[in-house]
């Protein structure tokens, strides 16, 4: 079992930044494949980015490419989205997702078995 509590999200102005941080506790927690996803009022959920349990290999969705940054310190078992240059349509309730891996370079895009509650981010124009 993985357990993953979202943070950081919160109302900002166009252009500004925030940083979300996932942090994931549980057996497992230390050896998984993570990701934030995304999703909007009226939409699907989708992939923001994703990283791999070694935290080299990453995934960025071309929408946030250049914007938004994903890492991990595995010493906190924490995962954090950056997110800078945001855009009103950047508004969304932000996911983080584990897949537990025994593959420390594999990046999951689907397929995710434990999920935090979500934080509300709102870009204002």
């Amino acid at each position: 079992q993985v357990q993953l509590v979202e943070s950081g999200g919160g109302l900002v102005q166009a252009g500004g930044s925030l940083r979300l941080s996932c942090a994931a506790s549980g057996r497992t927690a230390s050896s998984a494949a993570m990701a934030w996803l995304r999703q909007a009022p009226g939409k699907e959920r989708e992939l923001v980015a994703a990283i791999s349990w070694s935290g080299r290999r990453t995934y960025i969705t071309e929408s946030v490419k250049g914007r938004f940054t994903i890492s991990r310190d595995n010493a906190k078992n924490t995962v954090y989205l950056q997110m800078n240059s945001l855009l009103p349509e950047d508004t969304a309730v932000y996911y983080c997702a584990a897949d537990p891996t025994y593959d420390s370079e594999r990046v999951a895009i689907v397929g995710f078995d434990y999920w935090g509650q979500g934080t509300q981010v709102t870009v204002s124009s």
